[in-house]
């Protein structure tokens, strides 16, 4: 029993607890109703941090259309909490206002909550597979498959922004006020939600390292060092690969629906070409090989955007800027790995030989 308890007092559990601490009892206590709402917003985005270091810091796929699920998540869940607000009409109130005067096919499933919830989830997954399956089978990979996935991303844009009348076009869905019995503009309810999105960041982390832990992991991180190696000795990357952009679609969708109730809104401005440049931004901020480091990323990166732009209205973009290239030039594995950067530079120190004094000849007698 004791060496058991000995084995679960690791650094790793002793972290995990203390950030579970900050989280769930200190921000609570110390931040206002306004910046506890902007760190549920940012936890969010670590959730689809956490997700991008998995499929691209473990797996090597430099995933840019990460906000083609975070939508899909996104809008799964704001359509059914759309439609419990619908009242008698039957119809959300930017169809009324586009005409839309009955219920179109595709809404009508979601009027229940399991196919809500499973969609947050499923469809996705069930993109990502298809994606998967065809781009890596054809040992798609590097750069294409980036633009690739940067190409869905802004032609789900596209649709979204060109069906007003069923999407809500450049606006999206908007004016939520509940989530499964929660006012979201009671700050009672606000602080349960973000309770909620807390634990469920905690738990994916958990999820992910165990992933990542296991002989499954040992293969993705193969793959992506040595893929035709793997392939040689019997395994298909394929399969592997597909595993691992799943999950962290999955996790994009989970942080989209999520961000629905927090921040009350979806729209396409959120998920295009740029929004999922800058989540790949996060990740490399916070170390793309460290699961702890990129959800410390994506925090940080958008505490900074929230800060820099209340302090310097005008420059804010330019101190932002400033800070990914610090981050960059000094640190280029991540806030994470600072610490062994700073490890490994003493050590490349202490082991630089001494230099030899150097041999003085005899002084040549004059003649």
């Amino acid at each position: 029993m004791t060496a058991r308890l000995r084995g679960l007092a690791t650094p790793h559990t002793a972290g995990f607890a203390l950030c579970a601490l900050l989280l769930l009892v200190v921000a609570p206590a110390m931040l206002s109703e306004f910046r506890l709402g902007l760190l549920s917003k940012y936890l969010c985005f670590a959730i689809v941090a956490l997700g991008i270091a998995i499929a691209w810091g473990n797996g090597g796929m430099l995933v840019l259309g990460q906000g083609l699920f975070f939508g899909l998540g996104g809008y799964s869940m704001a359509m059914y909490l759309k439609l419990q607000e619908s009242g008698s009409s039957g119809v959300p109130d930017f169809m009324s206002w586009s005409g839309v005067e009955t219920l179109p096919a595709l809404w009508k499933p979601f009027e229940h909550a399991w196919v809500a919830l499973l969609g947050v989830v499923v469809i996705p997954v069930f993109f990502a597979i298809v994606l998967g399956v065809l781009v890596f089978r054809s040992r798609v990979r590097g750069p294409y498959f980036a633009i690739l996935t940067q190409a869905l991303a802004a032609a789900f844009v596209i649709l979204l922004i060109g069906q007003q009348g069923y999407t809500g076009g450049t606006n999206g869905l908007t004016n939520i006020q509940s989530f499964f019995g929660l006012q979201l503009g009671d700050p009672t309810d606000q602080r349960i939600l973000y309770s909620i999105v807390a634990v469920i960041l905690g738990a994916l982390y958990l999820l992910a390292r165990q992933m990542l832990g296991s002989r499954y992991g040992k293969l993705l991180i193969a793959c992506r060092d040595a893929e035709d190696r793997v392939r040689f000795l019997g395994y298909s990357p394929t399969k592997i690969k597909v595993l691992a952009f799943a999950t962290s679609a999955a996790m994009a969708g989970i942080a989209g629906a999520l961000f629905v109730p927090v921040v009350g809104i979806i729209s396409p401005a959120l998920l295009g070409v740029v929004p999922s440049i800058e989540m790949v931004i996060w990740v490399a901020v916070g170390g793309r090989t460290s699961l702890a480091g990129a959800i410390a990323g994506a925090v940080l990166v958008n505490w900074g955007k929230t800060r820099f732009s209340e302090e310097f209205p005008s420059q804010w973009t330019y101190a932002l800027g400033a800070m990914f290239v610090i981050v960059v030039a000094f640190a280029p594995r991540g806030v994470a790995g600072v610490a062994a950067q700073a490890r490994d530079w003493v050590s490349a120190r202490l082991r630089r030989p001494s230099r030899a004094p150097a041999a003085t000849e005899p002084a040549r007698e004059m003649s």
